[in-house]
């Protein structure tokens, strides 16, 4: 058997959203919170949430209120905001390759023939299953999840 060749699935930078994303979801509604609480609550580098945060709230996801009683707050329900669009948005495609992308097509520098290419057809199976879920959980699922197994 071959070893593992070093590719990440999900990079840290999803991670990272899901966790903040997540921590945000199970808060009251209009509770505003701070990146460093995040940061510290989710275990997250400062700068490197800094980033993910602005870029979600560039989507629509966050909201932010600058001042001293300021801070972030989800953009808009929860129970509307899946974890598909957030690795969307952080990491790009769902689809291994991008040739099996809806959203990030690509076509492949060595492809022979793409409609015969057991690859695509195999990978494409694969990123509609990935979607088939990852667009159904929202941030109020994940978060009543993480509730009831602390």
């Amino acid at each position: 058997m071959g070893g593992a060749s070093g590719t990440v699935m999900l990079t840290q930078r999803s991670k990272y959203a899901l966790r903040a994303m997540l921590l945000l979801a199970a808060q009251p509604k209009d509770k505003l919170m701070l990146v460093g609480d995040i940061a510290e609550k989710r275990k997250i580098p400062r700068k490197f949430l800094e980033q993910i945060l602005l870029e979600l709230k560039g989507h629509g996801l966050l909201v932010s209120v600058r001042g001293k009683y300021g801070g972030y707050k989800l953009g808009r329900s929860a129970e509307k905001i899946t974890w598909g669009e957030i690795i969307r948005i952080t990491d790009g495609a769902l689809a291994p390759i991008a040739c099996a992308s809806l959203a990030f097509y690509r076509k492949c520098d060595d492809c022979e023939d793409e409609k015969a290419c057991a690859i695509r057809k195999t990978m494409r199976a694969v990123r509609d299953s990935m979607a088939a879920i990852l667009d159904t959980v929202t941030l109020a699922e994940g978060a009543r999840r993480e509730k009831k197994s602390r």
